[in-house]
């Protein structure tokens, strides 16, 4: 037998319960992504775009940096995913590419700070997205790589719940602790990079064999990132339910500070979204872990996928309606129920069709677009509904709508109950 053969296989389907050594460091790892994806976007951005266009022109700034920024991420994320699943490195396939994305993520973030356009503004934060999105495809890969299915619910929960954490870290951080908008940028690029370590240090990751990696075809490689929905049908309708849920997620958060400012005219704007994402985060951290959980002790991930998404229906008719921060505060606890539970079993069920395991980080890296070509989307839809006659009711109204068309296409997959 070489020693090839002998070599453990990356490609293996895990069977090995894990537990907290794995769990801690990549809980850490997400906290520190989402804090450096979401502190920006919901924060430091805005900041930026109001400061380089005027408040006559912060909307639409800000549509176009976000969207530069998310059509980055769509190229970045599944682009790495695909070349990690064939990185050969005794390092290991995904974390070469979770330490090389955050730190020179964290360095793009840095430059933010020397932007006076809105151009420069775009260009960067699309950098800052390609770079930690290379990050996120590789941490992403590890959940098929090294969780068995029995467990991926619960540690899908835990990641969720991170993820949730790390966007109320970030903004309270730069919204209470340290408000300079220089200041703020630089903590963020830092605690990503601090935040990241542990996984880099400590998740054995098992190298790929030459023999496991699959020869090298431009022509083929790229039209890999085209799943087939004839072929994988349970996988094209994981892709677009998890397209049309985030939609709606970010058409309803991408402008949630103007909204605060100008239609329900609160005193300080930046403290009250503050609020209102901690109420979300305390949602999320009731359901995302439990929802996990249960769904892994019965088998089942639709039902909670189904009525994860209704909830959050609710709280987009709740905000269409009722402009009061009072309700707002009742919408967000509502909106982070839904979308705690939905986090945990969605990610789960994702992990289930996928296509092969050689290509799991391009698959997740396909899924990923889904998360991210929203961002793109959202800014043209949203604002000119903003700015138009509809406003902010007609955009809530839009969000709830297509939250609620992701529920019921949610039951057409056929592979997982």
């Amino acid at each position: 037998m070489s020693v090839e053969d002998k070599a453990p296989s990356a490609l293996a389907e895990p069977t090995r319960q894990i537990g907290t050594r794995y769990v801690l460091p990549v809980v850490l790892a997400n906290l520190g992504i989402m804090l450096a994806f979401y502190t920006p976007i919901q924060n430091l951005l805005p900041r930026l775009a109001e400061e380089v266009a005027g408040s006559g022109g912060k909307e639409n700034a800000f549509a176009w940096i976000a969207g530069v920024g998310a059509f980055m991420s769509i190229v970045a994320n599944p682009a790495a995913g695909a070349l990690s699943d064939r990185t050969l490195s005794r390092f290991g396939r995904r974390r070469t590419w979770v330490l090389w994305g955050s730190v020179l993520g964290a360095l793009a973030i840095c430059a933010l700070a020397f932007q006076s356009t809105v151009i420069g503004l775009a260009v960067v934060w699309g950098v800052c997205q390609a770079t930690i999105n290379s990050a996120y495809a590789g941490l992403t890969a590890t959940i098929p790589d090294q969780v068995p299915v029995r467990q991926r619910g619960l540690v899908s929960g835990w990641v969720g719940l991170a993820q949730t954490v790390g966007i109320v870290l970030g903004v309270a951080l730069v919204s209470f602790i340290v408000t300079g908008l220089d200041a703020g940028i630089f903590l963020t690029a830092g605690l990503l990079v601090i935040l990241v370590l542990p996984f880099v240090l400590r998740i054995k990751d098992t190298p790929l064999q030459p023999h496991e990696r699959p020869p090298f075809e431009l022509g083929p490689f790229l039209r890999g990132f085209w799943v087939s929905p004839r072929e994988y049908p349970d996988f094209a309708w994981a892709w677009i339910t998890r397209f049309l849920m985030m939609l709606g997620n970010a058409m309803a958060t991408l402008y949630l500070l103007f909204w605060l400012q100008d239609e329900v005219k609160v005193d300080d704007a930046a403290a009250s979204q503050t609020i209102l994402i901690g109420l979300y985060a305390l949602g999320t951290i009731v359901t995302a872990v439990i929802a996990g959980r249960i769904s892994d002790r019965d088998g089942r991930r639709k039902i909670y996928v189904i009525l994860a998404t209704m909830v959050m229906a609710v709280s987009a008719v709740l905000l269409a309606f009722f402009p009061v921060f009072n309700v707002a505060m009742v919408a967000a606890l509502i909106l982070g129920l839904g979308y705690g539970m939905y986090l945990a079993v969605d990610q789960a069920l994702v992990t289930q069709v996928l296509p092969a395991a050689v290509d799991r980080g391009r698959d997740l890296g396909v899924i990923n677009i889904a998360n991210a070509a929203p961002q793109v989307v959202a800014p043209v839809i949203a604002a000119p509904i903003v700015t138009s006659g509809l406003g902010y009711t007609g955009l809530y109204v839009l969000t709830a709508v297509v939250t609620l068309l992701s529920a019921v296409l949610v039951t057409r997959i056929k592979s997982v109950p």
